[in-house]
């Protein structure tokens, strides 16, 4: 049968089955985020995802995910990434050995460190804490470093509490003012890009 295609043909099969593979990936990649972002939905009584909030020096910062929780504000910044992972606070790069692969990305604590003074800074009286959550195909055989978490047992953990406690009123009303700066950051944003 393949020996009475044509060279067009095969090029037209290859391509359709390359097309179809691209489109399985991509709704496999927007299921996964999907299921993620509910997952977190549930781990927090709000939760606020892609964001710009004013940094203090008249700019903006982006900020991956925040959530409203007993705790206070919880912002959130996701690592993907699969193999062991090789980091600590005083190194200026980390790196990630799988067995098909291994790179380097710059240390993710300073920039969490600056979306937190950016959010402290706008829900004053409101414990703010923040990680930078890796995913179940990262390990730290070396140990985690200051912020660092699994992100399974992050959201799990803050699932729990939300279920067992109350939020304090003064909570809400600080969430309330980082979402009104959130939207105020991206609309000024979006009026300096035209």
């Amino acid at each position: 049968m393949l020996d009475q295609l044509t060279p067009v043909q095969i090029a037209v099969a290859a391509a359709a089955a390359g097309l179809l593979l691209v489109f399985i990936l991509v709704v496999w990649v927007r299921h996964r985020r999907r299921a993620l972002v509910r997952r977190m939905g549930k781990a927090g009584f709000d939760m606020l995802s892609d964001i710009l909030v004013p940094n203090g020096d008249g700019g903006e910062i982006h900020v991956e995910h925040v959530l409203l929780s007993p705790r206070g504000v919880v912002l959130i910044d996701i690592k993907d990434v699969v193999g062991n992972v090789f980091g600590s606070d005083s190194m200026q790069d980390w790196t990630v050995i799988s067995a098909k692969r291994r790179f380097t990305f710059s240390n993710p604590q300073q920039p969490l460190y600056d979306r937190l003074a950016a959010v402290r800074r706008l829900v004053p009286g409101v414990p703010v804490e923040g990680y930078v959550a890796f995913t179940s195909g990262a390990e730290f055989s070396k140990g985690q470093p200051t912020n660092v978490a699994a992100l399974d047992a992050l959201l799990d953990e803050l699932t729990t509490e939300v279920r067992a406690d109350q939020l304090p009123d003064d909570y809400r009303a600080q969430w309330e003012k980082l979402r009104e700066e959130a939207i105020t950051a991206q609309v000024g944003h979006l009026l300096k890009d035209t």
